[in-house]
């Protein structure tokens, strides 16, 4: 089965072609950073403007990169939520529109289960069951998995998600959006001595997160540290880096209590920030002392993207499912509503 997957949940547009025997086949990205940059912050209207733009384009492009005529391929997979209903619409719109006129399958997918799934993308992806970190965005989860579909909420951040702690961190330190890449990079010329930041939650049982307290922490230093309103370079990078190491040791430490908690040996981490290096190595060093394994996608496939939306949609249409034609667009799903596949 040769599907198309349509991603327009937020602030990239992403089309891939999958293919169910022969894996990916092609895959195309457009980022809407700099349309957003000015703003610091993701603008909803101009996300379903800059969707409603390059989509098309986007579909022709990888087609000609399968060499694939539109008739050739059998379902069309879009994200359907959660994220900004506008933007869902663009995809949803699209893909049934196609769907109609080429007679084929179409079905709505989860985005987070798309996020979850794409480590399977790899060349040794993950086997069933494991525990999953999803760090995307506004969503900061651990999920025990048991199988597509069959999963179990174990964590969730009861304010601010990760990735919104980063870009809300870098907009305290002058950095552009989004956050974390510009963070990322400053710390790597800070001087990690120098402050110590809290670890929230981390001191009580339990697997949910907290990062606004983080949050508030790091603006009160920066503050604390302004010249007539200004924070020198290296206080910066300092500031950065001792952010960046609360928010990956919290998240280390809950991910081992997770895998105890489920008594499972795998782990997966998906979402933009799990393309963190400096989480990627703690995590490493942590499942090795555990002697447990750890897995994730090239970084390519962290950040939102078609083909995790093409892959996640085919298991579901090889399965059985279908949609009816109408839109789906789901800004707020609960991934463990979501139906098991057998």
């Amino acid at each position: 089965m040769i599907v198309l997957g349509i991603e327009t949940s937020c602030d990239e547009t992403g089309i891939a072609l999958f293919d169910s025997e022969h894996g990916l086949l092609s895959h195309a990205l457009y980022s809407q950073v700099e349309v957003h940059a000015d703003y610091g912050g993701v603008v909803p209207e101009l996300a379903s403007r800059d969707h409603i733009r390059k989509i098309l384009p986007l579909i022709e492009e990888v087609f000609a990169g399968a060499q694939l005529n539109k008739s050739d391929i059998d379902a069309i997979a879009y994200t359907a939520g959660p994220g900004l209903v506008g933007a869902l619409m663009v995809g949803a719109a699209v893909a049934q529109s196609l769907a109609l006129v080429l007679n084929i399958p179409a079905i709505g997918v989860h985005h987070m289960e798309g996020h979850l799934l794409a480590p399977m993308l790899e060349e040794s992806p993950p086997e069933f069951p494991f525990v999953a970190l999803l760090v995307s965005g506004g969503h900061t989860q651990l999920v025990k998995v048991e199988g597509i579909g069959r999963y179990e909420l174990l964590g969730e951040s009861v304010d601010d998600a990760a990735g919104e702690a980063f870009d809300k961190a870098a907009k305290m330190l002058g950095l552009d959006y989004p956050g974390g890449p510009r963070i990322a990079r400053l710390a790597e010329n800070g001087d990690n001595s120098r402050f110590r930041f809290p670890r929230p939650m981390t001191d009580r049982p339990g697997l949910d997160f907290s990062f606004s307290g983080l949050k508030t922490f790091t603006l009160n230093t920066t503050q604390k540290y302004a010249k007539d309103g200004v924070v020198d370079e290296q206080t910066k990078a300092d500031i950065a880096v001792a952010f960046q190491s609360a928010v990956v040791d919290t998240l280390t430490i809950k991910c081992r209590r997770a895998l105890r908690h489920a008594e499972m040996k795998r782990l997966v981490i998906a979402g933009g920030v799990s393309a963190n290096t400096a989480l990627r190595e703690a995590l490493e060093a942590m499942v090795s002392k555990e002697k447990a394994e750890v897995f994730y996608a090239r970084p390519e496939f962290c950040t939102d993207n078609g083909a995790m939306i093409a892959f996640a949609g085919c298991q579901r249409l090889v399965a059985g499912q279908r949609d009816d034609f109408s839109l789906k667009a789901t800004p707020r799903w609960p991934l463990e509503s979501l139906s098991a596949i057998d």
